[in-house]
């Protein structure tokens, strides 16, 4: 399946919980991490809100890299989200909605006051469910 999403650049701030996420899960890899992130903002039953995030760090992870073998499945979930939140599916709202909730998913993993070892970062994701 094409993706609409060629390059993921992230915020500085998103950079900076990025690294205290790796940190404190031991989890190294930031195509990882964001993934778990992205999966955590489709989850959450409201919109992301739409602001502007700027592209001012420089870590840039391709699609192929960020979905990785479940690249598909992403894809799919991000076009039924936006489906389910009356959007259209079109390449740039896909990238837009992306983008809005990648660094979203991102905030919501790293203010999660109880994550202190990856033990914890995966009982959050298990209750949040």
């Amino acid at each position: 399946m094409e993706s609409p999403i060629d390059r993921i650049r992230l915020s500085q701030t998103a950079k900076e919980q990025l690294i205290r996420l790796k940190r404190v899960t031991k989890i190294d890899q930031w195509n990882i991490l964001c993934r778990w992130a992205l999966c955590r903002s489709l989850a959450e039953p409201s919109s992301p809100s739409i602001v502007p995030i700027p592209t001012d760090s420089n870590v840039e992870i391709t699609w192929q890299v960020f979905g990785s073998n479940m690249a598909d499945v992403i894809l799919m979930a991000l076009k039924q989200r936006c489906h389910n939140d009356g959007l259209p599916t079109d390449p740039e709202t896909l990238a837009i909605q992306f983008r809005l909730h990648l660094h979203r998913g991102i905030g919501y993993l790293t203010g999660e006051l109880s994550v202190k070892t990856i033990e914890d970062f995966i009982k959050i994701t298990i209750q949040s469910k």
